[in-house]
């Protein structure tokens, strides 16, 4: 395939956003070590508190159209119609706008409610400067969604990066200077969420020079760069797509963006319910501050679970238009093949990084938060990332066979559960309640979406495959890094260098390199991945298997 084919054009728009995403996602998953480093356990509560709460406000203020503009513009486009693509731009960045713009003075005057809704008032200067936030990324998402409809995904990629970068700069800036100033949690965390604001602000000037420098090129005309090859005949074969484009009002907008943004609230739902819950249980025995501080401690482990989940999402993508086009076939052992095979082995990775993150955790905890408060409950949370890994990739393999709604209503199943978990396990339990149902809710999540794809006749499960062997696995990879961390401990204790940050630093990072190494040997030596299977997985399959077969990996 050419480089300037559609299809090579959108493969190469596909990588470049995801690799935006990745590296955007990293830095924000990141960002928060340093918080809860300068800021403390109460700040850094208070931050995870507000910050999903912004997020659901950014989702909802977007309303789904940025993927409502992306297709109505790609028509446009598709059609030769330049002037009517940017009419739905102007139409729609008027509604996220001021839909963005009503919801953050909402936020603002309706902070205290929100505080009381939580039931914990530190949060309300966090509220109030994160609705700064609501006026600009809105707007921001618009313009993204207008390039995204060109196949143009150069402009979202830097935009995000920027918007992240942007973010955590100001973000450390001001705990700086707050911390320096002695101000108090509810301060600092108020300050902390401005770098949001900052970082929307940035990505949204991006966007906007992006859009002169279109505007420029194309002189109110298509571009060479966007024209279709054949313009004129173009125009003329899709006149009916461009009528239908040009009749299409802002309610056919919201029509297509809503179901959209309903199915984007479904997935941090099970965050939600530690927000609306976990504060308000935790404050009768602690108070609103030490609470705070409590759930500070409690989210210390969600950063490196993250990390594990975003590596699911990011080659989730992979799986959906391979099954797409499976299915389109009639393909059905293929089908069979490439769910199998990619649930196995995400699953294998899920539990490896689970068990590695609980054998792990109070090194881990020391090296990046300084101290090992609430390491029992890391070791409980670590086990989500098995969970969450398997809802993320069965989610996006069963929207490639077509059921879209399917893992949004698991999904509120399992917030349906954590809540009801979160009410039974935290007045006794305090925050490793709240962990082992969170473990409960994303592990519920994933069995009904695998139960779904296994009763559609789209999966073969086999004990030894989903149980056995992966026990044996896990046990060797659990020992291994235990062994190493311990002995690495020993040894930095008898030379004087135990205790502190680094000695911990080195125990997580020989015992990771020592699980890591067990893993990947006692995955092929167990059979739990074969060549040939491996070079099944869409995507990235057929190079990771050239690569081990060159290291003679595969017995």
């Amino acid at each position: 395939m050419k480089s300037g084919t559609p299809g090579s054009k959108l493969l190469q728009g596909a990588f470049i956003l995801s690799a935006a995403a990745i590296v955007s996602k990293l830095i924000g998953t990141l960002q928060k070590i340093p918080l809860q480093n300068l800021g403390g356990d109460a700040v850094f509560g208070i931050y995870n508190t507000v910050n999903p709460l912004y997020t659901m406000l950014i989702t909802v203020a977007m309303l789904g159209l940025p993927s409502a503009i992306s297709k109505f513009v790609a028509e446009a486009s598709a059609g030769g119609d330049e002037a009517e693509g940017r009419r739905v731009l102007r139409m729609s960045a008027v509604l996220t706008a001021v839909c963005g713009i009503i919801i953050g003075m909402l936020t603002y005057a309706g902070a205290p409610v929100i505080a009381r809704i939580v039931g914990n008032s530190h949060i309300i200067p966090a509220l109030h400067t994160s609705a700064l936030g609501l006026a600009v990324v809105p707007l921001m998402a618009a313009v993204r969604g207008y390039f995204q409809g060109l196949h143009n995904m150069m402009p979202t990629a830097v935009s995000q990066v920027v918007e992240q970068s942007v973010r955590v700069i100001v973000m450390i800036a001001l705990l700086l200077y707050l911390t320096s100033r002695g101000a108090g949690a509810a301060e600092i965390a108020a300050g902390a969420m401005v770098g949001s604001a900052a970082g929307g602000a940035a990505g949204l000037v991006v966007m906007l020079l992006f859009w002169k420098s279109h505007r420029r090129q194309t002189g109110g005309r298509l571009s060479g760069k966007d024209a279709p090859a054949a313009k004129q005949p173009l125009r003329s074969n899709n006149a009916a797509a461009a009528g239908r484009i040009q009749r299409a009002s802002a309610w056919q907008l919201l029509a297509y963006g809503l179901p959209v943004m309903l199915g984007a609230l479904a997935v941090p739902l099970i965050g939600l319910v530690d927000v609306f819950t976990v504060p308000r249980l935790l404050s009768p025995a602690y108070g609103e501050t030490a609470s705070m501080a409590q759930f500070g401690i409690y989210n210390r482990g969600l950063p490196l679970v993250q990390i594990v989940t975003m590596l699911a999402t990011s080659l989730s993508v992979v799986f959906i238009p391979a099954l797409a086009e499976a299915k389109y076939r009639g393909d059905n052992a293929l089908i069979r093949t490439r769910c199998s095979l990619s649930l196995r082995w995400f699953w294998l990775l899920g539990l490896a990084a689970s068990v590695g993150l609980a054998v792990l955790a109070e090194p881990v905890n020391v090296a990046l938060y300084g101290d090992a408060a609430g390491s029992g409950t890391m070791m409980w949370l670590a086990f989500t990332a098995a969970g969450g890994t398997i809802s993320i990739i069965s989610a996006a393999l069963l929207q490639g066979l077509g059921a879209v709604r399917a893992p949004a209503l698991h999904l509120l199943a399992a917030a349906a559960l954590k809540a009801a978990l979160n009410l039974l396990l935290v007045p006794q339990q305090g925050i490793t309640g709240a962990a082992i149902a969170s473990v409960a809710a994303h592990g519920f999540a994933a069995a009904l979406n695998v139960l779904l794809l296994y009763r559609q006749g789209h999966l073969r499960l086999r004990l030894a495959d989903a149980g056995l062997r992966p026990a044996l696995l896990l046990a060797g990879l659990g020992l291994a890094a235990a062994a190493v961390s311990s002995g690495a401990a020993l040894a930095l204790t008898a030379a004087g260098l135990g205790g502190g940050r680094l000695a911990s630093l080195a125990q997580t990072l020989l015992g990771v390199l020592a699980g890591c190494a067990v893993f990947g040997l006692g995955a092929v030596r167990l059979r739990l991945l074969s060549e040939s299977e491996l070079r099944q997985l869409p995507g990235f399959g057929p190079k990771l298997a050239d690569k081990l077969a060159r290291l003679r990996l595969f017995p």
